[in-house]
């Protein structure tokens, strides 16, 4: 009975990690970081026949060249719709379109502005941490009432915290790691 527990106590930990982890990873997504990223538009929904639509789900997304996003609506009526819920984004990229395709052009990012999201994917990386110490913590106190019931030993409760935190640590290096590679495509010029 006892390993189940402990069994059930460690899978959430890592699920909770794992979720934050993950969290990280889709925020990360959405940044503009100077070239052509569809995920950019994940988060923008159009109004569709008075349905919140996110633009993936009405139209083909692809990569023109490294700067250049086309967005080919599959309802031409759409196309101003689609236009105008980008320019009312916060991705700071005006679209140009044609009647038919829409156009992002990613600006080139000077380096004030190449510090200033470096220090937000900072802060993702931290807020992140904080979310897995958090699920540490409840980790620990469900070990902690497992001996206190008298279900475990002192060595089993100090075998099983040392567990808690090597998890932990695996997923810090994950976080620091996936910062580290956005931070390098934002500094790449």
């Amino acid at each position: 009975m006892e390993k189940e527990i402990i069994d059930e106590i460690f899978f959430e930990y890592e699920e909770e990690l794992e979720k934050a982890h993950n969290h990280q990873i889709s925020e990360y997504m959405v940044i503009r970081a100077g070239r052509a990223n569809p995920h950019i538009l994940d988060k923008i929904t159009v109004d569709y026949y008075g349905v919140p639509t996110q633009i993936k789900q009405m139209a083909n997304i692809t990569v023109q060249e490294a700067r250049i996003l086309c967005i080919s609506v599959w309802d031409a009526s759409q196309v101003k719709n689609v236009s105008k819920a980008i320019a009312a984004s916060d991705i700071g990229i005006t679209p140009s379109d044609d009647g038919k395709i829409i156009r992002l052009v990613f600006p080139q990012l000077n380096e004030e502005r190449r510090k200033e999201i470096v220090k937000q994917i900072k802060k993702i990386a931290e807020d992140t941490k904080v979310a897995m110490r958090s699920a540490r913590r409840d980790a620990m106190d469900k070990i902690k009432d497992l001996k206190k019931n008298g279900e475990i030993s002192e060595d089993e409760q100090t075998s099983l915290e040392a567990d808690v935190q090597k998890l932990l640590d695996s997923y810090t290096a994950k976080i620091d790691s996936t910062f580290a590679t956005k931070e390098k495509e934002i500094l790449e010029i």
